[in-house]
């Protein structure tokens, strides 16, 4: 069987490198991806291995490159994917790197630090000279010439400096002047007034342009703020409060004079700062650019790097310390790839002594490895998510891509819906290359993305299982002619016109000869949709139906476990639990699906007024009785019901005790060779010959020192049940939930029935109170009402009918698989294969 039907055979192997060659071998085995490492040192700490200084500068520059990728981010630039992999940097390409990394990173800081120092020093020119002249249009207004001097009351609006006012001040005024955060401004004026006792004039006014904050970063509208003063205490009062609200604090010179020498001198420094900024601006761009061209390729060459010296960690050195020992789980048809990618690796290391691989042998369980595609993919996942497959036990996998999507189908069985949801996969498919599509952020459409090619074949399936429910949208479709004839029963029948006013509804009896001409040549006859028994007759069908697929779904698990047994050189399990499980399965419920086959083909509408009842022969069955009002459907029913019961339940002691038995037996008898029960003699493989490990497998020469008891969930039967009482108890779990569970899994199925008929009840609810509604208005008025009442159809059908149904459906679909097929033959006791690769998913 191919790898998807069982998982490939992994060997146990041994990786000698020599030491100036390892670095290379393991960066050319990363790039092919065939190996998963084993840590050959668990017990010894992180921070003592050989290689910790390697790790720990592959970590000083990854901090530079974080350092480096905020400079990007920060300036609203993004690193760009890398183009192509490159393959990890030698020594003297690594110091290569790091210098350059590093140099990188000072010119950053040290321009960015500029640039700081800059921005603030232009920012606090600015604020200095619209502090000057706000403050010169409140102190330096000229009184109007030929004006004689007048006494007049103070006013904020007055010029503080006004010539005639000299004459009435004797004492000195003095300024400060500043700006000031719009929040603070009340608490400032407040506080300043309280303090200072009203011996101050202040004025406050908004600055006429934005200026940056920097604590935070924001374009805010600052508030300048110019307080006279008289008095040397008060103003230091002032300066004190000015302090405490951090305000910025400019000196205000006293005269005009000073002051228009001051502004002058303040726009120049401004157009120098200016010109001096954008050539620094420019330079930092220039910086930036080189780095938004190397950073990409070098993060992934110093990840490649990093990874490298993590595997070589876990290698351990030979008593010379000149060759590194490496275990790998490695896939046999691998393991020539392995031996050319360590010859690679040495011709490019330039090393003499060839590095190879040894197959080692051991009774450890394998990891598993599946082989998928982007199409199996979906179907494994779901198989994995109840439990990874032991090694080499049967994959159901392949089979769910078949059953899964048709026990789906069966519970969400509409035309519509189905072809909808097709549509939807379908276009997730001709455009799964997009990277718009392949790279969302949103978790759910990750999910959907991803089982893309489940969510097809469940649209597909669901679409055949329309037509054989004949329903689109619950509406029926006649696509063939209806089998049923009214104008045969109508002729034939005493229907007058009073009988037909006075009966709403009529019986076409299928008796009489022409209405009913046979069976309708694919699915259920469109006649069926309105008839006031129809649900009646889709409840017998397909409860009818979900019995006989369950116990064809579990018959199926149940015959997946001989390949198990058969690959695993058990044979006795063939006839001591494959055989009565069998049995009790066939001769109880495989009786019930021929049962059910029977009347269908026995009676016909002519006798179904006398045709027995399936369920009280089924109840009697078990009884050992017999019901005379219940006609028997053969001749010599009881007696082979009564034989069939007899067998099912002779097979439980037989499956209770037979394994136990066979086992204890075979423990109890004298082993020759010296080899254990069930074991399977294991050729040792010698260090000089090569090349028989890399050219095929002898027969008997498998990785397995044992071979393991699969429903003991990968351990060998000897090391996990050593004694009869542990084989006994297992094998009694065993038959009771496998008896119990045929009982319960067979009544599970009858989901089938119900979930169908949910859905198909809850389409013509939907049907018949949003959209009839559009086609009953009257006039044009339907017509307007038809546009608003089809968009709620159509907006409920994908909400409810497609999501919430299709989900209730995918997870029923997913208990039926996991707990009753999966359960008769799939220990899902295994761990995957992990190699070491290079994937791209793991930097970008």
């Amino acid at each position: 069987m191919g790898s998807l039907f069982r998982s490939e055979e992994v060997c146990l192997a041994q990786l000698f490198l020599q030491s100036a060659s390892a670095y290379s071998c393991i960066s050319e085995l990363g790039e092919r991806g065939l190996l998963e490492f084993r840590d050959l040192n668990p017990k010894v700490s992180p921070f003592q291995r050989r290689f910790v200084g390697e790790v720990r500068r592959c970590e000083e520059m990854e901090k530079t490159f974080t350092f480096l990728q905020q400079e990007l981010r920060s300036a609203g630039r993004a690193p760009g994917p890398c183009p192509e992999s490159p393959r990890a940097p030698v020594a003297r390409e690594a110091l290569r790197v790091q210098e350059q990394s590093e140099q990188l990173a000072q010119e950053l800081r040290e321009v960015s630090r500029n640039r700081a120092s800059l921005r603030g020093r232009l920012r606090d020119l600015r604020q200095y000279l619209h502090v000057l002249r706000e403050g010169q249009r409140f102190t330096s207004l000229p009184a109007p010439l030929g004006t004689p001097p007048r006494p007049r009351a103070l006013s904020e609006r007055e010029p503080i400096l006004d010539p005639s006012l000299h004459q009435h001040l004797e004492r000195k005024i003095n300024f400060v002047t500043g700006v000031i955060h719009p929040w603070r401004v009340t608490a400032f004026e407040r506080l300043l007034w309280r303090a200072c006792r009203g011996y101050l004039v202040a004025s406050f006014v908004e600055m006429p342009e934005p200026m940056e904050d920097p604590a935070t970063g924001e374009s805010i509208t600052w508030v300048i703020f110019l307080i006279s003063y008289w008095g040397e205490q008060i103003g230091q009062k002032i300066r004190k409060i000015s302090d405490c609200f951090h305000c910025q604090v400019y000196p205000y010179p006293e005269s005009e004079a000073r002051r228009t020498d001051t502004i002058t001198g303040l726009h120049s420094q401004i157009q120098d700062l200016s010109v001096v900024l954008e050539e620094t601006e420019q330079y930092l761009a220039q910086v930036l650019d080189k780095v938004a061209l190397a950073l990409p390729t070098w993060r992934v060459q110093v990840q490649k790097m990093k990874a490298i010296y993590l595997v070589l960690n876990q290698c351990s050195f030979d008593v010379t310390e000149k060759c590194l020992i490496a275990e790998v789980w490695c896939p046999v048809q691998d393991l020539t790839q392995v031996q050319e990618a360590l010859r690679q690796g040495s011709y490019q290391s330039g090393s003499s002594v060839e590095c190879f691989v040894q197959r080692v042998p051991t009774s450890e369980s394998p990891p598993t490895l599946i082989r998928t595609n982007k199409f199996t993919a979906g179907f494994q996942n779901i198989v994995d998510a109840y439990g990874v497959a032991s090694y080499q036990e049967v994959n159901p996998a392949p089979y769910a891509i078949i059953t899964f999507p048709f026990i789906f189908a069966i519970m969400f069985g509409d035309v519509g819906h189905g072809l909808l949801m097709f549509l939807f996969a379908l276009w997730m498919v001709l455009y799964e290359d997009s990277p718009r599509l392949r790279q969302g952020t949103n978790e759910i459409w990750l999910t959907f993305f991803e089982g893309r090619y489940l969510i097809l074949l469940m649209g597909a399936f669901s679409v055949y299982t329309g037509f054989i429910y004949n329903e689109c949208f619950s509406k029926a479709t006649a696509i063939f002619p209806s089998a049923w004839s009214v104008a045969t029963m109508a002729n034939h029948s005493s229907w007058s016109s009073a009988y037909l006013a006075t009966h709403r509804s009529l019986t076409l009896d299928p008796n009489v000869t022409g209405v009913f001409r046979g069976p309708y040549p694919f699915g259920i006859d469109p006649i069926w949709s309105l008839a006031t028994n129809h649900l009646n007759f889709l409840n017998s069908f397909k409860m009818k139906m979900s019995v006989v697929l369950g116990i064809v779904h579990m018959g199926f698990g149940v015959v997946l476990g001989v390949f198990n047994h058969l690959h695993f050189q058990q044979r006795h399990r063939l006839v001591l639990e494959f055989l009565p499980e069998m049995i009790f399965l066939l001769a109880l419920f495989g009786y019930l699906v021929f049962l059910i086959f029977y009347k269908w083909i026995k009676f016909s509408a002519a006798d179904s007024l006398v045709a027995p009842s399936i369920l009280i022969h089924f109840i009697n069955m078990f009884l050992f009785t017999s019901n005379a009002e219940n006609l028997p459907l053969y001749p010599g029913q009881v007696p082979v019901q009564m034989v069939l019961v007899v067998l099912a339940l002779a097979s439980v002691p037989v499956l209770l005790l037979g394994t136990p038995l066979y086992q204890w037996c075979r423990q109890r008898a004298p082993r020759t060779g010296g080899l254990t029960a069930g074991a399977v003699p294991v050729q040792p493989v010698t260090t000089g010959e090569q090349e028989p490990l890399l050219e095929g497998q002898e027969a008997g020469n498998s990785v397995n020192a044992t071979k393991e008891d699969v429903e003991s969930g990968g351990h060998s039967p000897d090391a996990k049940h050593s004694d009869f009482a542990e084989i006994f108890m297992h094998q009694a779990i065993h038959t009771i939930e496998y008896c119990l569970g045929c009982v319960s899994n067979t009544a599970s199925y009858l989901r089938l029935w119900a979930l169908s008929l949910a859905h198909a009840q809850l389409s013509e609810v939907l049907w018949s109170m949003v959209m009839r509604n559009g086609f009953v208005g009257l006039s044009y008025v339907g017509g307007v009402v038809l546009v608003p009442v089809f968009a709620a159809f159509a907006v409920l059908t994908v909400a409810i009918l497609l999501v919430m149904e299709g989900l209730s459906a995918f997870l029923h679909a997913l208990r039926l698989h996991w707990v009753e097929f999966q359960n008769k033959f799939y220990v899902g006791a295994g761990y995957k294969l992990c190699p070491f690769a290079f994937a791209p998913d793991t930097w970008e």
